[in-house]
Parts: structure tokens; C-alpha cells; sequence
């Protein structure tokens, strides 16, 4: 009588975690307004902990040291900003000849279209076959209006992400010690203290040869498209270095954009120059610089990488797909799946081409 007893346990138990991972994951979609900046917050105060570390060290107070930290993000995003807006503003600007470049490519092009008779219909419909359609389009774009609506849930989660970071700082030894206590007695205490410390350096490192590597492809790339005359190169380079940290997606992203800007700008086979440039500068970094750089102790399945990122994207846009490898990473590590905690940590070997 004992045997169906235990299986049945077993299956109720098995039964409740996937109804509780269900929850959870439901209950995250949901609240991801707060939860998404909050474990953004997380993983940027995992990524500047030794910064933090380093400036107490200095005799900084905890307090100061997280402070300074905030300051820090806050003047590299408004230096950003401020590099970029002028391009953006352009870019909104050019967008009627941007539809205009694209009927004339369609048009040029017509006959590889020829008897696909409702696609080159539903294309010309989507890319406004007259100038009343153009004005729709045109008008259909977020207004000022729209901005003002989405203003205060944006700085709402600013606010979030600000504290959340501050107090992370400034309290995560702590933090790690009572999650050890909670996961584990006696030893195995003392384990998970190291492990959360060993993710830490894992993540901190990691994010720190990725951010070199993808400032080295934003440079990369920025000069050849300066060289090949695309205007706004220096933007199209910080957009390049930015977007490669999310895997895979990013990078085609801008070879898609890219695209779009070639055509806009130049004519016949001179209009994927840009492209080309980009995937040149992207296979070059993918295949040689990360895996001699940062690809040397920590080797992860692509596939796992690709799920975590996909899973993530679903879950929370954008910020997920930020967070998603330093997440996993940080399980990884957590529950020593990476092997040795002393191990050196490095970048995912694979990288999108």
C-alpha cells in the first residue's frame, strides 16, 4: 500500500509546482509594470556591485557610494539622450521619404512581384499608395498627446528602478545572508553566501568584457559607416554597441534598419552598403573577438540562451530581453550548475552573426 501512496505524493507534488510556476509566471506578465524594473534594478545593481565595493573600500560611506552610483547612470542617460535626440527628430522628419524610397523600390522591383497579385496589393495598402493614405499614416503616429499619457507610468518605473537600485546597494550583503539562511542550515548556509557572491562576480564580470566588446563593435561600426557617408554614424554606432547585448535580436534589428537607411540614402547596389558594413563588423566581433575575449571558461548551450531570451521577450519587452542572460547566469551559478564557484567568469560563447 506504501508504493501508491509515495506516487501519489510525488505526482501531487509535481502537480503543485507547475501550477505555482504557472502562477508565478502569470502574476509576474501581469505586474510587470513594478516587477520589471524592479529586477532590472537587480541585475544593474549585481552588474556595479565591485564599483560600489571598491568606493567603500576608499572609505566612502554605503550610502554616498550607492548615491554616486544613481548620479553616474542618470548623466550617461541624459548624455545619451541628448546625443540622440537630433537624429530622432530627423529621422521623424524624413519619414514620408522614407515611404517615398519605398515605393520607388517596390516599383523598380515589380517584376520579381509579378503574380503574387494580393500580396503587392496588401504591400502597396501598408505603404500608403496615395497621399491621402500617407497623411493616415502620418497622422496614426504617436502625438505629444499619447507621449503625455504614457509620461507618469514611464516615471513611474524610473522611480521604481532608482530605488530599487539604491536600496539594493546599499543592502545587499544583507540581502544574500537572510535568502542563505532561508535556502539552506548550518553549512549549507555558508555555501549559498558564497554561491550568491560567486554569481555576483560572474555577472559583474561578465556584463564588463561584453560592454568592451560592444563598445569596440560601436566604434567599429560608427567609423566605416562615417567612412561610407551614411549621415548620422556616430548614432547608428551607439545603437549598434547598445542593441548587442541583447542576443540575436538585436543585432537584426540594425542590419534591418540599416537596410532602411541604405535605401534612403543611396541608390542601386550601394543601398545595402550599410548592412553589409554592420554584419561584417558583427560576424567579425561574433566569431573571433568574444570568443577569444570572453568566451574562454563559461560555455552555455545556444539553445538554452535562446530560450531564456525568447521566454523573457515574451515576459517583459525590451527589459526582459535585457535581463534575460544575467538571469539565467545568476541560476546558473546560484545552484552551481556553471561547476567550480572559483572559476573565472566569462561571456556566452555564441553570439549572433
Amino acid at each position: 500500500m506504501k508504493q501508491p501512496m509515495i506516487a501519489s505524493d510525488q505526482v501531487l507534488r509535481v502537480s503543485s509546482v507547475i501550477v505555482a510556476t504557472g502562477v508565478v509566471i502569470v502574476g509576474l506578465k501581469e505586474t510587470q509594470d513594478i516587477f520589471a524594473p524592479l529586477v532590472l534594478a537587480i541585475v544593474v545593481g549585481v552588474i556595479v556591485a565591485p564599483l560600489s565595493d571598491r568606493l567603500k573600500r576608499l572609505g566612502v560611506p554605503a550610502g554616498i557610494s550607492a548615491l554616486s552610483v544613481l548620479i553616474s547612470f542618470f548623466m550617461i542617460g541624459a548624455a545619451l539622450v541628448f546625443l540622440i535626440e537630433p537624429y530622432i527628430t530627423a529621422a521623424i522628419d524624413e519619414l514620408p521619404s522614407i515611404r517615398y524610397e519605398l515605393q520607388k523600390l517596390m516599383f523598380e522591383y515589380r517584376g520579381l512581384i509579378q503574380g503574387i497579385g494580393e500580396m503587392n496589393e496588401e504591400m502597396k495598402a501598408a505603404l500608403g499608395a496615395d497621399a491621402e493614405a500617407t497623411a493616415e499614416q502620418i497622422e496614426s503616429l504617436p502625438s505629444l498627446t499619447d507621449a503625455m499619457w504614457l509620461a507618469p507610468a514611464l516615471f513611474a518605473q524610473l522611480l521604481v528602478f532608482l530605488g530599487a537600485l539604491f536600496f539594493f546597494l546599499l543592502t545587499r550583503k544583507s540581502i544574500y545572508s537572510w535568502l542563505s539562511a532561508r535556502l539552506g542550515s548550518g553549512a549549507e548556509t555558508h555555501l549559498f553566501l558564497e554561491r550568491f557572491f560567486a554569481a555576483e562576480a560572474t555577472v559583474s564580470r561578465y556584463f564588463a568584457a561584453v560592454s568592451t566588446v560592444n563598445a569596440g563593435l560601436g566604434l567599429a561600426v560608427g567609423g566605416a559607416l562615417m567612412a561610407y557617408g551614411l549621415p548620422g554614424a556616430v548614432v547608428w554606432g551607439v545603437a549598434a554597441g547598445l542593441l548587442n547585448f541583447v542576443l540575436y535580436l538585436g543585432p537584426a534589428a540594425i542590419a534591418a534598419a540599416l537596410l532602411l537607411a541604405g535605401i534612403v540614402n543611396f541608390d542601386g547596389l550601394a543601398s545595402f552598403g550599410p548592412m553589409a558594413i554592420y554584419l561584417a563588423c558583427n560576424m567579425t566581433e561574433a566569431q573571433f573577438v568574444t570568443p577569444a575575449l570572453v568566451g574562454k571558461h563559461v560555455q552555455l548551450n545556444p539553445f538554452l540562451l535562446f530560450v531564456a531570451l525568447v521566454f523573457w521577450l515574451w515576459l517583459w519587452g525590451p527589459i526582459g530581453g535585457i535581463v534575460a542572460i544575467p538571469v539565467t547566469l545568476i541560476f546558473l551559478r546560484l545552484f552551481d550548475i556553471l561547476g567550480d564557484s572559483s572559476s573565472p567568469p566569462a561571456k556566452p560563447a555564441v553570439r549572433a552573426a
